[in-house]
This record gives structure tokens, sequence and C-alpha cells, in this order.
């Protein structure tokens, strides 16, 4: 699954109708809607807020709304741009003043979805790789070491946290290696645990 780095807009214009197009990064619903919200009270003017937004990684909600388009024109066809490029935790919203042409069923889902097309054209897309968390309690004497190591060989350390013992947590790609890994490190006296998982966002 990919997303984008940082929010991006474009601006066509199709038979004097203006369509101003932006796509944020949004990792909830309540988001995305703040994202359709801003468009809309930046442009009061405007007649139609069209959006499209696609939230979650494993179970994806997907939602769009023509926002007074006829049926079908506006939200469906930019959830379709937002689905091709298999992108996710994004919304985007193309907001339409009118120039006195009508374009038609057809003339309507191209400008929104081109509108849309047109803006990630400038975004950065980053690629959301699954990691496994694993935890593991350390001697403070030997958490600076073994972070270090950790480090030297490409495994993601994602924090420490200090109380009795050091509590050491890292992203790794394959957790049976990093176990192997911790186990030399500590002559095997280490116990590592699943913990849970992460997405680590890395360019496309």
């Amino acid at each position: 699954m990919l997303t984008i780095e940082a929010q991006v807009e474009a601006e066509i214009e199709i038979k004097k109708s203006k369509f101003l197009a932006t796509i944020a990064r949004a990792s909830s619903e309540d988001e995305a809607r703040a994202i359709v919200a801003a468009a809309r009270s930046a442009n009061p003017a405007a007649r139609h807020h069209c959006s499209a937004f696609v939230i979650g990684d494993r179970l994806r909600i997907e939602r769009s709304s023509d926002d007074g388009e006829p049926s079908g024109t506006a939200g469906a066809p930019m959830l379709e741009v937002l689905r091709g490029h298999d992108l996710t935790n994004v919304a985007a919203v193309v907001t339409r003043y009118f120039g006195g042409t009508k374009l038609g069923t057809g003339g309507l889902a191209r400008a929104y979805a081109g509108a849309v097309s047109e803006a990630l054209l400038a975004a950065r897309l980053m690629r959301r790789e699954e990691r496994e968390l694993i935890g593991v309690e350390l001697d403070h004497a030997e958490v600076g070491r073994i972070e270090s190591e950790l480090r030297g060989r490409g495994i993601d350390v994602i924090s420490i946290d200090y109380a009795e013992l050091a509590l050491l947590t890292v992203a790794a790609r394959n957790a049976d290696e990093v176990d192997g890994v911790l186990a030399s490190l500590t002559s095997g006296t280490a116990r590592p645990e699943r913990i849970g998982t992460f997405f680590r966002e890395v360019p496309r």
C-alpha cells in the first residue's frame, strides 16, 4: 500500500469551470471529514466540494460524496483514482467553481478524476511496509551497545524506555532473524517478545 508524504494541490480549468483539488493525509474518518470541511471553509462561494477518501491498511474504509453533482459524476471517479494508485490514509477534495457551461455527466467525471490525477503528479508517494514490533528487556549497561549493533545491522530501533530494566523496542521485517541477533548479542539471555505491528513508510 502507498500513501502521500505531504499535502498536494492542483487546479484545472475546463470550459471556464475551475476544479481545485486538495489531497491530504488522513488516518481516520474524522480527519478526512475535517479536510473536506477545511476546503469548504476556504472556498465558501463554490457550489460543490466533492470528496473521496480511503482509510486503513488491512480493513479499508472507503467513502465518496458528489456534494450535489449528478450521482456518480464526482466522488466515485475521484475514489477510482485513489484506488488506481493503491493509496490509503488519504482524503481528496475537489472544489468546483461553475463556469457557466454544463459539462455533461461524462465531462464531469473526467474533470473530477483529472483534478485528482493532476494533484497526484506533485505527490511524493510513500510505501507502507508492515513490521513486527519486538520488545526485549536489557540491563542498562548493555542497552547502548545492543542498540548500536542493531542499528548497524539495519534494524529499526523504535524506542528505549528506562525503568528497573531498559525496554528496547524494535520493528522487524523478519522477527525470527531479530531473535537470532539478540540471542547472539546477549549470549542467549535475551527474552524478546512480539508486542504488535508497525507500519514504516519508505519512499516508493
